[in-house]
This record gives C-alpha cells, sequence and structure tokens, in this order.
C-alpha cells in the first residue's frame, strides 16, 4: 500500500504527523515530508493519517 500526497492541496496543519509521526513529519518550512511513502505491515497509521487530513491532501492506494 502507498501514502500519496497531494502536495498543492496540503495545508501543512500537521494532524497527520502527530498520529503517524513514524510515517511522515513537517519539515521547517511547514511543508509535509513523507519519510516513507510504502506501508507493508501496520497500515493503521496510515489510514488514520489519511482520516484526520482536513484537506484531504492524504490518500492510501
Amino acid at each position: 500500500m502507498k501514502i500519496v500526497l497531494d502536495r498543492p492541496r496540503c495545508e501543512g496543519h500537521g494532524l497527520c504527523e502527530e498520529v503517524a509521526p513514524q510515517l511522515m513529519h513537517l519539515d521547517e518550512e511547514g511543508e509535509l515530508v513523507l519519510d516513507t511513502e510504502t506501508v507493508d505491515n501496520d497500515v493503521e497509521p496510515a489510514k488514520a493519517a489519511v482520516r484526520v487530513c482536513p484537506v484531504a491532501a492524504l490518500r492510501l492506494a
């Protein structure tokens, strides 16, 4: 499973980072960085990150 980021849509709220810090983080400019795009084992943090994004900038494919 892959995490897909719609970068233009992302507003840098950071809610996804709070629920899945092992998968992503905000850089010093407030831009979301995916530390990994592929999730194989525990997909729950990725699902949570997608669910909490207020602008639907993340999806799983």
